[in-house]
């Protein structure tokens, strides 16, 4: 596999990134799992599947646990043995955080400089900003998404996915796996500072147009990708359920409006986004309300459209394409993980679906040490 021979020190919590190890866990990567004496707290957070948390059975799975006191300064010797036979260190802290513990990035590149030293934070190492406590929700209203979240009411309602937590864990895997492939090279490693806010705010450039052409906030309801075109929307059907036309291609408005009787309304369809759409919005919704979600699915099928069934979560999960992908796994005790995203044809990834329990490695970890 493309990690296998790679040694990865994860201090990291939560989300942002245990996701990002677990990826390289996935690929054969030997990631150490380093749990302060309270443990990972996902391992207590929320729903229960075979004795384990959903939340920690998909973030851990593969690693290895060795429970380390980093104010002790036994262990905290330990870890920068550990950090000598390293490729990778991870961390989450706020910033000061690990110069105050004594395994910053200088004094671990001092120990070992082919190591790469990956910091996540909220806001990154530098700026006004930098010391400010914040997890997803906070980082996401301060990077200007959730004022895109808008309810019926027009206010704003908390995004479903935590987009500040994988932005910053999908930035700081490519930054790792370029900055080892730089190390090829040159032999060095780095010290990486990965701001949740910046990562976030990168994936923003099919929404900026009205800050940056015009100076201004965007009008939700007239932007392309919030509804403003009526191609790209949400229409409820006569279940109660729901659909969407997700493509304003010109030959997908053609395609739909011809079948549905109204060439006519083709002008309207790719005029600019915002209340010029009006009359196609109320064409549709009267449409789409006269059938059930199953009928509407049937008639799509094979039709050059971009359109798609709103699921739910369970539904999605239980689809023949989540399934084709193999991106649903489960373990020999029937217990259920999210599959690898990344398909080599070459090496493919092959997630270990075992756990690390709670120091389970620690003594084999700390003999590794005293090698």
């Amino acid at each position: 596999m493309k990690m296998d021979g790679y040694r990865i020190l994860d201090l990291s919590l939560y989300l942002p990134g245990p996701m990002l190890t677990q990826t390289l866990a996935d690929h054969g990567a030997d990631v150490i799992k380093i749990e302060p004496p309270s443990g990972e707290p996902v391992r207590k957070v929320g729903y229960v599947e075979g004795g384990e948390t959903t939340w920690f059975r998909n973030t851990h799975r593969g690693k290895r646990s060795i429970v380390l006191d980093l104010k002790s300064l036994e262990d905290r010797d330990i870890f920068l043995n550990l950090c000598k036979t390293a490729d990778v260190v991870v961390e989450a802290f706020r910033p000061g955080v690990v110069d105050r513990l004594g395994i910053g990035p200088e004094t671990v590149t001092t120990v070992n400089p082919r190591i790469v030293y990956c910091s996540i934070a909220a806001f990154g190492q530098t700026g006004p900003e930098a010391s400010r406590p914040a997890h997803d929700l906070s980082i996401e209203a301060l990077a200007g998404v959730v004022s895109l979240n808008l309810g019926n009411d027009g206010h704003p309602v908390n995004p479903h996915m935590p987009v500040a937590d994988l932005t910053g864990s999908m930035t700081a895997l490519a930054a790792i796996l370029m900055a080892l492939l730089r190390r090829e090279k040159t032999g060095k490693g780095d010290i990486i500072d990965i701001s949740m806010q910046d990562s976030t705010m990168a994936w923003l450039p099919n929404v900026v147009g009205p800050v940056f052409a015009e100076d201004r906030a965007p009008i939700i309801s007239n932007e392309r990708s919030f509804g403003g075109y009526a191609f790209f929307s949400i229409y409820k059907t006569a279940d109660a359920r729901h659909v969407t036309l997700g493509g304003v291609e010109p030959k997908f408005a053609r395609n739909l409006l011809t079948d549905f009787g109204r060439p006519d309304l083709l002008k309207i369809a790719i005029s600019p986004p915002g209340s010029t759409q009006d009359p196609l919005k109320a064409f549709l919704r009267e449409t789409f309300e006269r059938h059930t979600l199953k009928y509407w699915v049937k008639w799509f099928k094979n039709r050059d459209i971009c359109f798609a069934p709103v699921l739910n979560l369970h539904e999605a999960w239980n689809s023949p394409q989540i399934s084709a992908r193999e991106m649903l796994l489960t373990d020999t005790q029937g217990n259920h993980h999210i599959g690898t995203p990344i398909k080599y044809r070459a090496e493919p990834g092959r997630p270990n679906l075992s756990l690390p329990g709670f120091d389970e490695s620690g003594n084999q970890i700390r003999a590794e040490v005293k090698c």
